[in-house]
């Protein structure tokens, strides 16, 4: 059964199958949509990709795009949040709405620089102490999920 999305969860230029699995069930579960914006460290039919998501895959709304001009023409506009371990504001700090689009970076590079720039205001992280660099991609994409829908009630 497909469903309307209530959020656009954006993996752009994803490495590691595992992570979009994962990140893909919690789309399910949340009623997301997932997508992943090419280059792709994986094939879309990697083994690993399907097993992290289990028998998800049929549930879940995704899609993959060739670019980020690409993405931005699918969704309709720029998407609305960015994260970064490189921002000041609190994941917590806003209040999301239906149909935002968060945007979560590549594990080994995270999100371009001139994207950054050009989405200054809407740079947010996930605090974490010194001795973590950065979190895991798939438990970033839940954390801020479920902040989301936490903030609706979970409706």
């Amino acid at each position: 059964m497909r469903y309307d999305p209530v959020l656009h969860v954006v993996l752009y230029e994803p490495e590691i199958p595992p992570n979009a699995g994962n990140v893909g069930r919690t789309c399910v579960a949340i009623g997301a949509k997932m997508w992943l914006v090419r280059p792709l460290g994986f094939q879309i039919d990697d083994a690993h990709l399907r097993r992290a998501g289990l028998d998800y895959w049929d549930e879940l709304e995704w899609e993959v795009v060739d670019s980020w001009s690409h993405l931005v023409q699918r969704l309709g506009r720029e998407p609305n949040w960015f994260f970064s371990t490189h921002a000041s504001r609190l994941y917590t700090d806003v209040a999301y709405q239906r149909g935002d689009a968060l945007v979560f970076g590549s594990e080994s590079r995270g999100l371009p620089k001139p994207l950054l720039d050009r989405h200054a205001d809407s740079l947010l992280t996930i605090p974490a102490r010194p001795q973590v660099r950065s979190l895991n991609l798939s438990n970033c994409a839940a954390i801020v999920g479920y902040e989301a829908i936490r903030q609706w009630g979970f409706a």
